[in-house]
């Protein structure tokens, strides 16, 4: 029988997680595709969309998915890409 790798928190109900809202600033991307690539809840995806440079910009594919780990943004050599947390007072 395999181990168990992952538990529910016993408070899982009263947290929610974070959630992020994805920005892309167009005319700075380069198109490496890092974001799209080491992001770890497959938020982005590469899009039909072309910018200045002439490159496939990232789009945001599913932004519910959004933790707010902002490791995109650690990862982007061109700083073209930023996570703002939503405000989900309402319930996001």
């Amino acid at each position: 029988m395999p181990a168990r790798t992952w538990r529910k928190p016993l408070d899982s109900d009263k947290i929610k997680p974070p959630k992020g809202e994805v920005h892309i600033i167009a005319n700075r991307c380069k198109g490496c595709g890092y974001c799209i690539e080491f992001c770890p809840r497959d938020v982005l995806d590469t899009s039909e969309e072309l910018n200045e440079r002439g490159v496939h910009l990232p789009k945001v594919i599913d932004e519910s998915k959004c933790t707010l780990c902002r490791f995109c943004t650690a990862i982007c050599p061109d700083f073209a890409i930023f996570i703002k947390e939503k405000n989900c007072k309402d319930g996001c």
